[in-house]
């Protein structure tokens, strides 16, 4: 290693909080990442970290080579995409994050539909459900649900994410034809629920004052797809995505319920990357992918027959 590369390792360092992150993401033994950082205070001649069996603190002088780690990533990236936007055709590596769920759904597709397209291009996609940090972790593109509430990354609009309501023919048939919001309230429901959030309150709009309804939630689950098996089961109804169904509407399998409620979105969905003038990699996955989402109406409300005078939709035409 040179000594910017070292920077650029002890800036890793500082943002993953140990050597033992850093050395897991490089597939390389801890000892390696330590012997290297101790090499940079050896070459600068001054002390840059504090170290303990528990933790790492920067000095006053690694504070500031931190500074400096941090302006030479900045440049080396922006030298690359200098370079990336002379290319005719994508090239080298593509690395992309995105939610479990609508990765497994429309970004695979996507990323074998764009290798077909463009040989020279690697692709890497990574499923988390977890908020990544976009340019500490490296990534190019990032699709998630909502925009970012950091000014430090682009968004491009992909999509739209509607609610609906579904039970199943049997649920319903049980309980009969669910017309108030008591009866939603009180009837089983399954909903999403991770640590530290729990989804079992949706706004809609009534004479034009937003309000909440709360569902009796009999299950709760961290999986998305599984509240669509959980309603299809037919113990419980489920308050839904429509990127999450699949066929199982046309199919019979669930029925849309409540659909005179005016449901809020549940959250756009969008592209995000770290640079304006993203390369042309960049661009053309994002042009790939929504191909395949559709660039109006997103494919999965066709796959709802009726959907668009459902849940208000009609009225905000």
């Amino acid at each position: 290693m040179d000594i910017s590369s070292r920077l650029l390792l002890l800036l890793e360092v500082v943002e993953l909080g140990s050597f033992t992150k850093v050395a897991e993401q490089r597939n390389l033994d801890r000892s390696v990442i330590s012997k290297q950082i101790s090499r940079l205070e050896e070459e600068l001649g001054v002390r840059l970290l504090n170290r303990t069996t528990r933790s790492l603190a920067l000095t006053a002088a690694g504070d500031e080579m931190l500074n400096q780690a941090k302006s030479l990533r900045t440049l080396l990236n922006n030298s690359y995409l200098i370079a990336q936007n002379y290319h005719s055709q994508p090239k080298g590596l593509l690395r992309i994050t995105s939610s479990s769920l609508f990765g497994r759904q429309y970004v695979q597709q996507a990323a074998l539909m764009f290798q077909q397209q463009h040989s020279e291009a690697e692709v890497e996609l990574r499923l988390e459900d977890r908020l990544i940090d976009m340019i500490g972790e490296r990534f190019d593109i990032g699709f998630r649900v909502g925009k970012p509430k950091t000014s430090n990354l682009i968004s491009q609009k992909i999509a739209r994410n509607r609610l609906l309501i579904v039970a199943s023919p049997a649920f319903i048939e049980r309980h009969g034809t669910i017309t108030t919001l008591e009866q939603l309230e009180n009837l089983p429901a399954a909903v999403f629920a991770a640590p530290g959030l729990l989804l079992d309150k949706f706004t809609y709009i009534d004479n034009k004052q937003q309000k909440q309804f709360k569902l009796n939630a009999a299950y709760k689950v961290n999986d998305l797809e599984m509240l669509t098996q959980t309603a299809i089961a037919g113990s419980m109804l489920a308050v839904v995505t429509a990127q999450m169904i699949g066929d199982e509407i046309i199919s019979g399998q669930l029925i849309p319920i409540m659909t005179h409620l005016q449901l809020e979105d549940f959250g756009t969905i969008y592209a995000v990357y770290p640079h304006r003038d993203a390369p042309i990699k960049t661009r053309l996955f994002i042009d790939t992918l929504k191909s395949i989402v559709g660039t109006g109406i997103p494919t999965w409300e066709l796959r709802i027959p009726g959907f668009d005078n459902m849940y208000g939709n009609e009225k905000a035409k």
